[in-house]
């Protein structure tokens, strides 16, 4: 342990930039029933001070803290007030089930929680069966934790803490398995901010709003954090409304912003698009899913000015692993871009052999920015870090300059026939279709084909579903084409706009085929 002297810790990235601009406004939060709060530098960091202490009345350093509430600026508080106490913060997806928020509760052996109280009934029915201690609300009560930071005495609480000590637990979506938490240090999101910043060319004057769930780790740490880091003014709103995303902009000009694929499908296909003045936006994130090309080209065409960043990377890394830019979009369209700052990467075979470019292959990543593994699980821990790389699981292709193209998950790639075929490719291939407004391609059983492709589609106009398998033989191999279309009125997701294919595949396990 340290003396504090050499360390810089998540906490201090707020502290420095309140010395620096303590009377800029650092945080102005708009929540859906209308009321908004403001906080300058200096008042935002004195609230940490506050909610640091309150904390460490009800658990001694070390302890996790879970968080399990809405985006709203005592949500901010709560994760830079662990981090300032020495705590491991545990953000948790607010639209889980109770069953689901217990397993998170207990597997992170939590010995607190942050609650809006709109969502504490969830937390009492397992309160008991997780071991849960205290139960703090975030906001709108009068013993919140807002409450306790916004005014009384500031002092900084006496706990050392190291760069090296852990300050999250990111629990992955869980997609295909139970969520795992990946361990994350101060010093390994610092150095992620540090690739956000440079990799993303942020600046203190963007006026950055900010949208998507903070739970989740692009929208904290890919951008609010890097945000506070500069001393930029941060607009906070409690949830992604299309409508209200476009009215800010316009009238409060905004330079910066992101948003997953599903929000940006929204903002494309919403009337006042053409209405509004966004002249203001120079700035465009995207990442967590795929980018559907026709919408990212609808919103170029409307927006020419405007750059568009794909952000490309997962949890374990903090979770920003590469970036396409904007100047690079025409050539590269459908590419990843190259790794951040602070990321090594390769391209390897089932044996860890590095592949040639041009073939695909698993990539792997070396980085001070990753996790230093999953919260009590050594054996999943052991799987992923191997040979001295973290094996992410997605496979891609890389171009002689560097450039990665996500071609799948590894656990989305289909065994169809004993022929592998790349859910992503069919998904590719059916969005050129211009009735296709979202797809997802996933496998179930088969007794002839071991697996089935299975395209589940959101239609935007007029289509069947022999017309889509005729489009997909137009483009692809004939072992490729989907065996069955299915389609839906919405596509299941998690609330960071990640897909969930297993849902999908459990639903349409037992099908019949239709389509040959």
């Amino acid at each position: 342990m340290s003396d504090g002297t050499r360390t810089s810790t998540v906490s201090q990235v707020l502290r420095r930039s309140a010395a620096r601009v303590p009377d800029r406004v650092a945080l102005d939060f708009a929540a859906d029933s209308g009321q908004q709060r403001q906080w300058t530098y200096a008042q935002l960091d004195a609230a940490v001070d506050r909610a640091a202490g309150m904390l460490l009345g009800v658990v001694e350093p070390g302890a996790r803290v879970a968080a399990f509430g809405r985006n709203s600026d005592a949500y901010v508080i709560g994760f830079l007030a662990c981090a300032r106490a020495g705590l491991v913060h545990v953000p948790i997806n607010y639209n889980l089930t109770a069953g689901e928020l217990g397993y998170l509760l207990q597997q992170s052996g939590a010995g607190a929680v942050l609650v809006d109280p709109a969502l504490s009934d969830r937390v009492q029915q397992v309160r008991a069966e997780t071991g849960l201690g205290a139960v703090l609300p975030l906001r709108d009560a009068p013993d919140s934790l807002l409450q306790a930071c916004s005014s009384g005495p500031v002092a900084a609480p006496d706990v050392p803490v190291d760069d090296g000590d852990l300050v999250q637990l990111l629990y992955t979506s869980g997609t295909t398995s139970q969520p795992k938490g990946a361990m994350m240090t101060h010093r390994a999101l610092l150095h992620e901010y540090t690739s956000c910043l440079v990799g993303l060319d942020m600046t203190e004057h963007d006026r950055p709003l900010h949208v998507m769930p903070l739970y989740h780790s692009a929208q904290m740490h890919v951008f609010l954090l890097p945000y506070l880091q500069i001393g930029a003014v941060n607009t906070l709103l409690e949830s992604p409304d299309p409508a209200e995303v476009l009215r800010r902009v316009e009238r409060d000009g905004h330079g910066s912003f992101f948003a997953a694929p599903t929000l940006w499908v929204a903002l494309a296909n919403h009337p006042d698009l053409a209405g509004r003045d966004l002249g203001s936006l120079r700035k465009a994130f995207y990442g967590a899913s795929v980018m559907p090309g026709p919408v990212l080209a609808r919103l170029r065409e409307r927006l020419p000015r405007l750059g568009f960043y794909n952000c490309f990377g997962q949890s374990e890394i903090g979770p920003l692993a590469t970036i396409l830019r904007p100047e690079e979009h025409d050539e590269r369209p459908d590419s990843a871009g190259r790794p951040a700052l602070f990321v090594e990467a390769k391209v390897v075979d089932e044996q860890g052999a590095e592949v040639p470019d041009g073939e695909v292959g698993e990539i792997v990543y070396r980085s001070p920015q990753l996790c230093t593994g999953y919260w009590d699980k050594p054996a999943e821990t052991a799987e992923v870090f191997r040979d001295g790389w973290f094996r992410s699981g997605d496979l891609v292709r890389r171009d002689e300059q560097g450039y990665v193209a996500v071609v799948d998950r590894i656990k989305d790639v289909i065994n169809s026939g004993g022929v592998q075929v790349a859910s992503r490719e069919v998904e590719d291939a059916l969005y050129a279709h211009p009735a296709v407004t979202e797809v997802a391609v996933v496998a179930v059983p088969d007794e002839r084909w071991v697996e089935r492709i299975v395209a589940v589609v959101v239609a935007g106009g007029e289509v069947d579903e022999q017309q889509l398998v005729e489009h997909a033989r137009t483009r692809l191999a004939g072992f490729k084409v989907p065996k069955q279309i299915r389609f839906v009125d919405d596509l299941p997701r998690n609330s960071a706009g990640k897909l969930l294919k297993r849902v999908l595949r459990e639903e349409f396990a037992d099908d019949a085929p239709a389509a040959s």
